[in-house]
């Protein structure tokens, strides 16, 4: 398997933890996709993901898989290790629920105001900007760090007291928020003892 991506970008590595957590990062041949360049927008690799964007997962009969949950579901199905998308219906309920949350209202919130409201990634790839929209993105990646730290106040993740693929995602949304300089409260004590928490996990430290 082949995965195409930027090490260091907040939607490869929510890739890269999940491998790492199953024990599998060795099983996969990393791509480095030039995005500064524009190669996610050419007709070739538009050819192997329609979305244009990293990550994207090549399998070995040739088909492709992109979206992250998506990908991170065949991780977790394919690879032994730990379950990062639950193991009961109810499981795989609530952490498909907490996984969208972190998604939509903290990491694509912090990259719609990266890409609107800032320079983002530079005005060769910030073509078509509305600052207005990315700073209304902004408040709704600070309201959901708050929900997510009342979570928090009853969980030892995010979807219960099993590390998930969730957390992944509300990790690398953090981690996208420091690099465009969303800070998290100071008042959301649980949300920054969990992020403590999950950075030392060797997936993610190691």
């Amino acid at each position: 398997m082949k995965v195409y991506d930027v090490e260091g970008f907040p939607n490869p590595a929510r890739v890269r933890i999940a491998l790492a957590e199953k024990g599998a990062t060795d099983k996969v041949e990393f791509i480095p996709v030039d995005v500064m360049g524009g190669e996610h927008r050419t007709d070739a690799f538009k050819a192997k993901n329609p979305d244009a964007v990293v990550p994207c997962l090549e399998l070995d009969d040739g088909s492709h898989i992109s979206q992250c949950t998506a990908i991170t579901e065949y991780i977790d199905g394919t690879f032994d290790g730990p379950l990062l998308t639950g193991k009961t219906p109810q499981e795989r309920a609530r952490i498909s629920m907490m996984n969208l949350r972190a998604e939509s209202g903290l990491l694509n919130a912090v990259g719609d105001y990266f890409h609107h409201a800032t320079p983002g990634l530079g005005p060769d790839l910030e073509t078509d900007q509305c600052a207005e929209w990315g700073n209304k993105r902004k408040d709704v990646a600070t309201r959901t760090m708050a929900y997510l730290d009342s979570v928090l106040d009853e969980n030892d993740f995010l979807a219960g007291d099993t590390f998930s693929m969730a957390d992944i995602t509300a990790f690398a949304g953090l981690a996208f928020a420091d690099f465009a300089q969303i800070d998290i409260p100071a008042n959301l004590t649980n949300l920054s003892a969990w992020r403590a928490k999950v950075s030392a996990r060797p997936s993610v430290s190691g």
